[in-house]
């Protein structure tokens, strides 16, 4: 297994979730998951696991609608501890306003639905590799180059290869905890903004610009998607995924 170890200079902060309505999607997230609104103003609403472990999810809002024909770039899987807590948690999703969603997955052992503004998920069968991962299993992103693209946000996020096969390669916190990182193989072209994003931010004495330009030296590129004059730098990684570096905290 490859071990890359990151500089530690930027950790993995959040989890951005574009909305046309931020509060009601950010209800049916914290409803589902079991976890809790921290913040609410007009840019952004905040939703938090309960303890130190859960990836902070933060819904801003957009004018554009998600196309129905374009599956995200980034997706959530959810995980379950048997097959009826798997049926539970499909079942609550429906109820909250999820609905069932074919992307070709054929028979599989995991269901693929879709949250109130059309984004796919996932509430995956019980696995090991998920047993210390609390509601949230996975951060999944499409990449071409799942190894590759791996070796970039370990760099990024400050999280180690904890896992590697030919068709996906996850990430691991440094505490063991949380959800994974997931980069899994996929053909499929990148087709606009992607409506999931991750951010991340550089430690208390770390400096927002000089962690853009090392996160560049690694493969990312600076992008301009209308963001104006704001504290933090917007980039693309080496595959075009849109991310922030945050200021420090």
């Amino acid at each position: 297994m490859l071990d890359i170890v990151p500089g530690m200079a930027t950790r993995l902060d959040s989890l951005v979730i574009d909305a046309n309505r931020p509060r009601e999607l950010a209800e049916f997230w914290a409803q589902l998951l079991g976890w809790t609104i921290t913040f609410a103003d007009d840019e952004e609403i905040d939703v938090e696991a309960p303890g130190d472990d859960g990836l902070l999810l933060v819904f801003g809002t957009v004018p554009e609608a998600k196309d129905p024909a374009v599956k995200n770039r980034v997706h959530l899987d959810l995980a379950s501890t048997s097959p009826s807590d798997q049926a539970a948690k499909v079942d609550r999703a429906l109820a909250l306003g999820a609905r069932k969603r074919d992307i070709g997955q054929g028979a599989v052992p995991w269901e693929v639905l879709a949250d109130p503004e059309g984004n796919e998920f996932c509430v995956l069968e019980p696995r090991p590799g998920y047993t210390t991962t609390e509601a949230i299993a996975a951060v999944v992103v499409d990449a071409r180059d799942p190894l590759s693209l791996a070796g970039f946000w370990a760099e990024a996020a400050g999280w180690r290869i904890g896992n590697q096969e030919p068709v996906i390669v996850g990430l691991r916190a440094p505490t063991g905890r949380g959800p994974w990182l997931e980069f899994l193989r996929s053909d499929e072209a990148k087709a606009g903004k992607n409506r999931l994003h991750l951010d991340v931010a550089p430690f208390a004495d770390g400096d927002t610009a000089a962690e853009a330009d090392r996160l560049c030296g690694l493969g990312a590129r600076r992008i301009d998607i209308g963001q104006g004059d704001v504290p933090w730098d917007v980039l693309a990684d080496p595959e075009g995924n849109e991310f922030c570096v945050l200021s420090p905290r």
